[in-house]
């Protein structure tokens, strides 16, 4: 087997040398791959070499970006916490390694765990089928129930810090400031993935819109936290509004509910989770819509996802408000 010198020059040396230190006797990295569709983090997939000829792949996540190097911390710590619990739990998630929250032994903090089959999948064929899917397995994961309760939720967005769209009804959206600047409604804490959307789950190599189509990964896992599952599938349901319109992230609550899940029985309660979602993503559009386009979806540029988070924000204050 050859070594690709280039490619595994791209991990920084330090980092190169704390992977190889938990490899196998007799491995090597013998390529390494950027993951695009990530914000936070830089991406690798190491592809890592036996003596016999054979291959296994592991994925590196570092965080090098100045602004997330504060949070890495933290975040590969909860990283950490979760991966450690969703092991045996049924959860297709990957199997934690080795972890530098404090890049003690790497240039940046970062976290090596295996590598799980499939890709995302961001395009409008086949929706249909994957939307069920996607709203069992976040029940799945709201059913967890850990013996250590992860961190409280933290909502960033204020009725302050909204961005509204230019051309967006401001009188809408103005009601829609006004359902965020009320007290969270009370709620039964879930164990949330807190960034459960398309980008961070993988589909088998079938056809992702046939009849046999199956989820086979869920990662990111640095933002769990404790919190009500009206949270995560509002965050899911923004996603796919965004990604395939609004009726689709008007879709997601049902489907969650069809898949067993309970959400808050209050309407009002329901629109204050969805609104507040819908509103966050007005704050980070242009950061959301980059890997969209990366990853194929050409046509989503930052006025387009503008265009659809108007129309969303308007659909559920029409529907619910």
């Amino acid at each position: 087997m050859v070594t690709n010198h280039d490619e595994v020059a791209a991990v920084r040396p330090l980092t190169l040398a704390w992977v190889s230190r938990h490899l196998e006797v007799g491995e090597r990295i013998v390529r390494t791959e950027a993951l695009h569709g990530g914000i936070t983090a830089e991406m690798r997939r190491l592809t890592i070499g036996a003596r016999d000829g054979g291959t296994r792949h592991l994925v590196l996540r570092s965080f090098v970006d100045p602004f997330y190097v504060g949070h890495a911390e933290d975040l590969l710590n909860r990283e950490t916490g979760a991966l450690t619990l969703l092991a045996g739990t049924g959860v297709p998630a990957p199997g934690l390694i080795a972890v530098d929250p404090t890049a003690a032994h790497c240039e940046y903090p970062s976290l090596l765990m295996t590598h799980l089959a499939g890709r995302t999948v961001l395009d409008d064929e086949g929706l249909e089928t994957r939307v069920p899917l996607l709203a069992h397995q976040l029940v799945a994961i709201h059913a967890l129930r850990p013996v250590e309760r992860p961190r409280e939720y933290v909502a960033l967005t204020t009725a302050d810090t909204v961005v509204t769209p230019k051309g967006a009804d401001a009188a809408v959206w103005a009601a829609a400031i006004d359902v965020i600047r009320k007290p969270a409604p009370p709620y039964e804490g879930r164990f949330l993935h807190r960034d459960f959307q398309p980008g961070n789950v993988l589909f088998d190599v079938s056809p992702p819109g046939s009849a046999d189509a199956r989820i086979s990964g869920v990662v990111d896992w640095a933002q769990t936290s404790w919190g009500p599952a009206d949270l995560d599938v509002a965050h899911c349901s923004t996603n796919l509004a965004l990604l395939h319109g609004p009726a689709w992230g008007l879709r997601f609550a049902e489907a969650y509910e069809e898949a067993g899940g309970v959400l808050a029985a209050d309407a009002s309660a329901r629109l204050y989770w969805l609104v507040r979602s819908g509103l966050a993503f007005s704050e980070e559009v242009q950061q959301v819509a980059q890997p969209w386009r990366e990853a194929g979806r050409t046509e989503l540029t930052t006025r387009a996802v503008e265009e659809r988070l108007d129309a969303y924000v308007t659909a559920l204050m029409d529907t619910l408000g």
